[in-house]
């Protein structure tokens, strides 16, 4: 008598139906009802974490201070005049930022941008050169705060890159003895421009724009192509990322490493040629303190300190917001010591964001 056996049929959940995707759900997720808010704060992370993201923030923080400008100061911060003194002053310091950029961007620092200023205004308007350019055009004026503000940078450069100098300390000795020796050609005094041909060269608008505004746009734009669309700028940013990688990739990382200090010196001179036309004069004390204004403006940027990642762009709207800043302290008659409370906590909560959102990279 043969035995059967029973075999279960298969049901029909058993069974895929054809053409239909089999996809894992985490039942977690659908219980916490986690998957939405999870994707939406990943495409807002990244968002925050993309030059794009940042330079937004940015454009809001300097509406935010435009609209307490109006609010505080009315006509008088908003009327046009003012609006070009406000872009005058960030002028000057926002080409030595550009320089600042590329330096940090490389994995460097310099505290001697605002003495190599001053620096290279005193060469250039002493009565010697002064007389030179009276005699063959203000070029004279201009190509001597140019190689003066290059050369000190050569000296920084080759200091960090050969001299194994830790790049603070290098560029401390730069500060001290650059703004000592502009106080001994000067003999600590205030030179006069005379050449009248460079002030009103220099000093004058374009299209209704200052020169100096002109000036400014052209460093940056420069500066953004040189970084971003160049090998040099590729460069930059893997010496800064890691200096024995990059070396071992084969790139000089010595030669490269002077270069930037030298295109740091480059900008001073550029920006001595651009205080020279605002004040007309020369002077030792020129570039107070232009150093932290300068690295204040890169960090708020976006650009680390810690090397590898830079923006022109976001280091341009940390200028703006920076002067735009000052402008609002001093039309509401605030003392400068507020001033510099406000920068010291605008950083610090830069670093901070800067070190989240590192934190939280992938």
């Amino acid at each position: 008598m043969s035995e059967e056996v029973a075999r279960p049929e298969a049901t029909k959940q058993d069974e895929p139906v054809q053409g239909q995707a089999m996809v894992e759900v985490d039942p977690t997720a659908v219980r916490s009802g986690r998957g939405g808010n999870a994707a939406a704060g990943t495409v807002v992370g990244n968002l925050l974490k993309s030059g794009a993201g940042r330079n937004i923030g940015l454009v809001i923080a300097l509406v935010l201070l435009c609209i307490v400008g109006v609010a505080t100061a009315g006509d008088r911060f908003a009327s046009t005049a003012n609006v070009l003194t406000i872009l005058r002053l960030a002028a000057v310091i926002g080409v030595v930022s550009i320089g600042m950029t590329f330096v940090i961007t490389g994995g460097g620092i310099d505290l001697s941008v605002g003495a190599m200023v001053a620096l290279a205004s005193v060469w250039a308007t002493t009565l010697a050169t002064q007389q030179m350019a009276a005699d063959y055009g203000w070029i004279f004026m201009v190509s001597t705060a140019l190689l003066v503000g290059a050369a000190c940078g050569l000296v920084n450069g080759v200091l960090v890159a050969y001299g194994k100098i830790v790049p603070f300390i290098a560029t401390l000795a730069m500060l001290a003895g650059a703004r000592g020796l502009a106080e001994i050609l000067s003999d600590r005094k205030t030179q006069i421009i005379s050449v009248n041909s460079f002030v009103d060269f220099f000093g004058g608008n374009l299209i209704g724009i200052p020169v100096l505004v002109w000036m400014f746009l052209l460093v940056a734009a420069a500066g953004w192509v040189l970084l971003n669309r160049t090998t040099f700028g590729r460069r930059t940013f893997a010496v800064g990322g890691n200096a024995e990688a990059a070396r071992l990739a084969g790139i000089k990382v010595q030669r490269h490493t002077v270069a930037l200090y030298v295109l740091a010196g480059l900008c001073c001179g550029i920006a001595a040629v651009m205080l020279m036309a605002r004040t007309t004069t020369g002077s030792s004390t020129h570039g107070q303190l232009y150093e932290l204004d300068a690295i204040a403006a890169v960090v708020i940027g976006g650009t680390l300190l810690s090397g590898g990642r830079g923006t022109i762009v976001g280091t341009v709207f940390g200028v703006l917001i920076f002067t735009t800043l000052n402008n609002v302290f001093t039309l509401n008659n605030l003392s400068i010591s507020a001033q510099s409370v406000a920068k010291g906590l605008i950083i610090v909560i830069a670093v901070l964001l800067q070190q989240r959102l590192a934190a939280r990279a992938p």
